[in-house]
């Protein structure tokens, strides 16, 4: 490919509204050209890369048995209705009506058309296990789309459903999802993803885990223990805490006029914020009815803890008056509001504590839940800290940032179920069968990847999935003997099956070299005037860690062997 005759721009100046890194990197380097909120076209160079990260996954799911497929991705709404999606999947899905009045959605991901496909098929236990897979688009109105392809509303995945007739041989092939996904982050060249149990959330399901590739920019936060390994998604990461007090004070109501945060109440009274209890409020969605959850002054409400607990979703409250709660003074002390009540783990064995008195501008001082309320149940509903305990070997865990790039998911028989899936068992008896689920984006890996593989100058990309192998700079171009050689040398590389990038425009070096650097090559040979002269071709890595030089004759024989060196660091 010849760098004039590529459509696309590379900017000398970062584009405005990019916030991160590879966002910024990959619009100035002419990968990605932006259309509506969370839509994106891609150039050439992003979508060879792309297709190439879509290689590796096809070989590795091929590899455990995969079966690929292809899901529409419109599909009606009775599929989704009839798994109970369709009302429960809130604002996120698109929802349509076509000419014919019939309710359709637009696919942000395919279970129940797994289901519809193979229900009809897969009869007998004979007919297990098995699993199919897709490279597709798909839509989710997301409301928070930023970051380049790093969170949008239309992407590419690979999703996965595998159907299977126990539990056990859903575990076992579960793992083996596990260990294609490890081999696939490290074929594509992400360096720091990690593996963490996570939240099956609106997918279903009891076991599941994130692989995440650890940044700062991430959205999510992940409990890490370098002692033991242990890693979770802090959405999950159990919160252990260790504060115990002994000594048990007498009930005192003091005033306490205009002091509603524990913030305020720590400053003016000079407390521990581990001494006090304070009270979140929440709404169920469907009902808004109020619960109230009972936490240690230090530590925040762990919201999807608090919703698999509830077993319903719920969002902050709007308190108004007349249902017993008084806002800013709420306490477990004579509490008689309209709620549920949860009272965390982090309030066990506090002798004495700080709360609401539920009148205001006055708290109890003293407060012993045992004694003044009586006998509660304590639930994990905290939200896991940086410095916190770990809840496998009782060392501190710290908490990190990540962005998903996949996750798989023991669905169990949620869908099947609900969308009648059944098959005739050995002994006769008709069951539905157990699924597992395994996606990745393909977009958002890229640009993941771009954001921990990238200097000032441009991204580092991979060998294994960068846009090409090779680039070479001709230099003076207008020099007969400079131009020949690197014609010579594009064609010898190509003869030899290496992807090239020739860039041989007539502009000034440094103008070249910045190209280059966007175009985040990992081997370049510059061909110019002066190295001619002496013989030879320059030959550089783009992440720096080699730069040397090859006699003209033997430059793509030498191109070729480094490649080789750089896509075996990859194999797995």
């Amino acid at each position: 490919m010849f760098v004039r005759n590529l459509l696309g721009y590379r900017f000398k100046e970062t584009p405005k509204d990019c916030s991160i890194a590879s966002h910024a990197l990959m619009t100035k380097g002419g990968y990605i050209k932006f259309m509506c909120a969370g839509s994106y076209s891609l150039f050439t160079p992003a979508k060879r890369m792309t297709a190439k990260i879509e290689k590796i996954i096809r070989e590795e799911m091929d590899a455990i048995g995969g079966q690929e497929v292809l899901f529409p991705v419109v599909m009606p709404a009775s599929l989704w209705e009839e798994s109970g999606r369709y009302t429960s999947i809130g604002s996120e899905m698109a929802r349509f009506t076509d000419r014919n009045n019939t309710k359709m959605v637009l696919g942000m991901t395919h279970e129940e058309a797994a289901v519809h496909l193979a229900r009809d098929i897969a009869k007998s236990y004979n007919d297990f296990p098995f699993m199919i897979y897709q490279i597709q688009t798909k839509f989710r109105d997301e409301p928070r789309a930023r970051g380049g392809l790093i969170r949008v509303r239309e992407f590419t995945m690979k999703d996965a459903y595998s159907f299977h007739t126990s539990q056990e041989d859903l575990e076992k092939y579960y793992q083996l999802c596990y260990d294609a996904y490890v081999r696939i982050f490290k074929r594509a060249g992400a360096k720091n993803v990690v593996a963490v149990k996570s939240d099956s959330g609106m997918m279903g399901g009891k076991v599941s885990h994130e692989f995440m590739l650890l940044t700062d920019i991430g959205e999510d936060s992940i409990a890490i223990c370098d002692e033991c390994g242990y890693k979770a998604n802090v959405e999950v990461a159990e919160c252990v805490t260790e504060y115990k007090t002994d000594e048990v004070k007498q009930l005192e109501k003091v005033y306490t006029p205009n002091v509603k945060t524990i913030e305020e109440l720590a400053d003016s009274f000079g407390l521990n914020a581990k001494d006090t209890c304070k009270a979140v409020v929440y709404q169920e969605n469907e009902t808004d009815d109020y619960v109230v959850v009972f936490i240690r002054g230090d530590l925040e409400v762990n919201e999807t803890k608090l919703r698999n607990y509830l077993g319903v979703e719920v969002h902050p409250a709007t308190i108004v008056e007349g249902n017993g709660i008084v806002a800013g003074f709420i306490g477990g002390v004579g509490f008689n509001g309209k709620a549920k009540v949860v009272y965390d783990r982090s309030l066990k064995n506090i002798s004495s504590l700080v709360c609401g008195a539920n009148e205001k501008d006055y708290h109890y001082f003293g407060m012993n839940i045992e004694r003044d309320i009586g006998k509660v149940e304590y639930v994990d509903v905290a939200k896991a800290y940086d410095g916190g305990i770990c809840p496998v070997c009782g060392k501190p865990i710290s908490v990190k940032r990540g962005v998903e790039v996949g996750n798989i998911f023991q669905l169990g028989v949620k869908y099947t179920k609900s969308m009648n899936m059944t098959y005739v068992d050995k002994d006769g008896t008709r069951k539905n069968p157990i699924m597992g689920c395994y996606g990745i984006g393909i977009g958002r890996l890229l640009a993941t990847i771009c954001e921990e593989q990238h200097d000032d100058y441009g991204p580092i990309w991979p060998i294994t999935i960068a846009p090409w192998q090779v680039e070479i700079c001709c230099l003076q171009a207008e020099d007969g003997e400079v131009k020949s050689i690197s014609d010579n040398l594009y064609k010898d590389l190509n003869d030899k099956g290496i992807e090239t990038l020739y860039d041989d425009r007539d502009i000034r070096a440094g103008a070249m070299f910045a190209d280059a650097d966007l175009f985040g090559i990992p081997v370049r040979a510059v061909v110019s005037h002066k190295n001619v002269d002496r013989g030879v071709i320059e030959i550089s890595f783009r992440d720096k860690t080699f730069k040397g030089e090859a006699n003209i004759s033997e430059a793509a024989s030498f191109i070729k062997d480094k490649v080789e060196e750089l896509l075996s660091q990859y194999r797995v």
